[in-house]
């Protein structure tokens, strides 16, 4: 096995296949012997294709980051201003069929601070993918600096949302609270804001 080139296709098969095992069994039960035994391969079929559980791991959520930003990008469209841009990330991941999703992101997110070294790439690329795409949707003439301000200010009130909805299930409360904080990116538009 080891002298044998790897199939891109067959790995690209098995990735995606191992995300969907990681977000519904969660983070914590990730195992070589139980997903081999769901995806229906051998453990050393996936030490083929992914190297060490450590690799698979970052490979993993190497993954799970490029879906969550593909699948909200092309729900957002091309080159929408910031209001529309933020309200599709809402939309899509405030989605109860999206929590399962979400509830991994944040468990990753919680170790990544306590093991750095570990989850670099994910911390690297956690903020830094949203924050280009929202200050690019701020258009041309926006400062910079103010872009920036305001794409933190977007990603961390979504993200704090979101995490307020998946603790409490409060659906109701932090949809509201969504809304208010939206009408105000409505506002910056000069879009009249949504009724709640």
């Amino acid at each position: 096995m080891a002298g044998r080139p790897v199939d891109h296709q067959r790995r690209a098969e098995l990735l995606d296949a191992v995300v969907d095992y990681t977000v519904e069994h969660g983070f914590s039960e990730l195992s070589w012997r139980p997903v081999a035994a769901a995806l229906g391969v051998s453990t050393t079929t996936l030490v083929h294709h992914f190297g060490t559980k450590e690799q698979m791991l970052e490979t993993i959520l190497g993954r799970l980051r490029e879906r969550v930003f593909a699948a909200t990008s092309e729900a957002v469209g091309d080159q929408p201003d910031l209001a529309t841009a933020a309200r599709a990330v809402w939309t899509r991941t405030s989605d109860p069929r999206q929590w399962a999703e979400f509830r991994l992101f944040f468990a990753v997110y919680g170790r990544a601070l306590q093991s750095p070294h570990q989850f670099a790439d994910f911390l690297e690329h956690v903020v830094a993918d949203w924050m280009s795409a929202l200050r690019e949707a701020q258009g041309p003439d926006v400062a910079p600096a103010t872009a920036a301000r305001t794409a933190t200010l977007v990603i961390a009130t979504i993200r704090g949302l979101l995490l307020d909805l998946l603790a409490t299930g409060d659906r109701d409360r932090v949809q509201d609270a969504a809304e208010s904080f939206l009408a105000t990116l409505d506002d910056r538009a000069g879009r009249p804001a949504r009724p709640h």
